[in-house]
């Protein structure tokens, strides 16, 4: 049986997430220090540099992803899979993907830009259910 490539996709973006995790934990981690990390974690510590960038990116994706993986599941659900919901999907992914290091780098305008390339995606999920 094939995996539709949206949910290829939506595998591919969980992926995506996990290095957005690791690279801004491990980022912070010179910032934060172990007592911190092994510890109730009470007192916020504010990152700066690459660090904070990365922080603020995680944060982004985190607001993204979960409206991805909903579309994703509700057009795959409805049967409503194809090429702009397949396009759209590649779209999301690949901007997600390019737009890390953007801002961990502290590319500005550029890396605005990925970002509404990935909304575009999200919305050509979506408009798979009425096209």
């Amino acid at each position: 049986m094939r995996v539709a490539i949206e949910l290829q996709l939506l595998a591919v973006a969980v992926l995506i997430g996990l290095v957005h995790l690791l690279w801004a934990s491990a980022a912070a981690q010179p910032q934060r220090g172990l007592k911190w990390n092994v510890g109730p974690r009470d007192e916020p510590v504010v990152l700066t540099g690459m660090a904070g960038r990365l922080e603020r990116a995680f944060a982004n994706f985190r607001e993204t992803f979960p409206l991805f993986a909903a579309a994703v599941i509700v057009v795959y659900l409805s049967g409503r899979i194809g090429f702009v919901s397949a396009h759209g999907a590649l779209i999301y992914v690949v901007a997600r993907a390019i737009y890390m290091p953007l801002y961990a780098f502290g590319v500005p305008v550029v890396r605005s830009i990925v970002w509404l390339i990935s909304f575009i995606g999200i919305g050509m999920v979506l408009a798979a259910m009425v096209v």
